[in-house]
């Protein structure tokens, strides 16, 4: 028997050739190329944090697993105790109060929701609104849902916030869905009560679903609290929240986080993962439980750890003449390349050249050009030292 060499087993569907590119694939192989040639690597490059998960919740998931109710399928939807642990820790948080049972949905991590939603909203050819810069997993569940994305430029001058105004109104009314993130990944920006109120106009007057990325809504500096989108008057009516415990707990590895807010669009959520998925598994569903009531010091030394980091960035890099506004949240420095260089051009040099790992800004976004993000993910000593190796290949001051 002869075999057709026309016929390709295996050819991937065309909604795979469009999934964009995972540039930080890319990022971790230049760094792993500079470590294999025996080089001592700094990399704030990627969003991973550092810290171990506390110990308390760690115990937690250890007595869980022994528990033989949890060696069985969960739920679908996951466990209740989970969804009133979400709505407690909202509650004391940010005085939200929401129905556990309708406006709560266990996550595999907050990726998997930011994904998902697009899939449960967009047709082919519907409009999503996306931040540019912005975290370039929105791209991936647009790209899976055969929709177009319209982007949002994010620029210093507006504090890194969409302008709705500069939004053609055509664009506006076509847009079913529409993505923001704050504390922002990747230019550490973050959003007043003000702004959120002109979200939620917005979205009403175009009948836009908005999803709030909340990842990093535990890391704020100079004392103050992020907002949450939620806690804005309207906005359960027109979006929900998603938050993860990866970065709040350390809880990179657990893949676990939830979606908050508008009943509707929880039931699509719900809907989709019946289809994906039974549930987490219920040992991490109670652990995640005990960090979400239990008690949150672990969460203030973590913040104070990473607002120590970013003073010793930004002494180091006054020294060096490297200038820059400070981030108001998350883990990342939004930095400015040298004049004459491409975000790729610089990431490529500190990378060779000082064995130093940053995310080049074009990976982001168009818009992302002419800047490097930097990750506070290492010792106050090891950020100062990356910060002082770029010094010395002379291209600040």
């Amino acid at each position: 028997m002869t075999v057709n060499p026309t016929i390709l087993i295996g050819e991937p569907a065309e909604r795979m050739k469009g999934l964009p590119k995972q540039f930080f694939a890319s990022l971790v192989q230049k760094a792993n190329a500079q470590i294999a040639k025996g080089h001592d690597v700094i990399n704030l490059g990627q969003g991973n944090p550092d810290r171990p998960t506390p110990p308390h919740i760690v115990e937690a998931l250890q007595r869980a697993a022994a528990n033989p109710l949890y060696h069985r399928y969960s739920p679908f939807g996951g466990y209740d105790f989970l969804k009133e642990a979400v709505a407690e820790r909202y509650r004391e948080d940010y005085g939200v109060e929401v129905d556990p049972k309708t406006e709560v949905a266990i996550l595999f991590g907050g990726k998997t929701g930011l994904v998902e939603i697009s899939q449960c909203l967009l047709n082919p050819g519907d409009i999503c609104l996306v931040p540019d810069p912005g975290y370039p997993d929105y791209w991936s569940g647009v790209a899976l849902a055969g929709a177009s994305m319209a982007f949002m430029p994010l620029t210093e001058h507006n504090g890194f916030l969409p302008d709705y105004r500069a939004i053609e109104p055509s664009i506006a009314d076509q847009a079913k869905l529409m993505f923001i993130n704050y504390p922002n990944n990747p230019t550490g920006a973050v959003a007043s009560s003000a702004f959120y109120e002109e979200t939620v106009r917005f979205a009403r007057q175009h009948q836009i679903a908005m999803v709030s990325d909340f990842a990093y809504g535990a890391i704020g500096f100079g004392g103050q609290q992020p907002v949450s989108f939620l806690q804005t008057p309207g906005a359960k009516d027109v979006g929900f929240e998603v938050y993860t415990l990866s970065k709040t707990y350390n809880m990179a590895g657990w893949r676990v986080g939830f979606a908050i807010g508008n009943a509707r669009l929880i039931a699509a959520i719900n809907l989709i993962q019946d289809h994906y998925y039974c549930s987490l598994f219920g040992g991490i569903q109670e652990a995640a439980a005990v960090a979400l009531t239990g008690p949150q010091h672990c969460v203030h030394e973590l913040v104070s750890t990473y607002e120590s980091r970013l003073h010793a960035v930004y002494n180091a890099m006054d020294r060096i003449g490297w200038k820059a506004p400070r981030p108001g949240g998350s883990f990342f420095c939004w930095l400015p390349v040298p004049e004459g260089m491409t975000s790729t051009q610089f990431a490529d040099l500190a990378l060779e050249e000082a064995h130093v790992v940053v995310a080049p800004g074009v990976g982001f976004g168009e818009h992302g050009e002419g800047y490097v993000r930097l990750g506070l993910l290492t010792s106050e000593e090891r950020l100062a030292e990356a910060i002082e190796r770029i010094g010395k290949l002379g291209v600040f001051g």
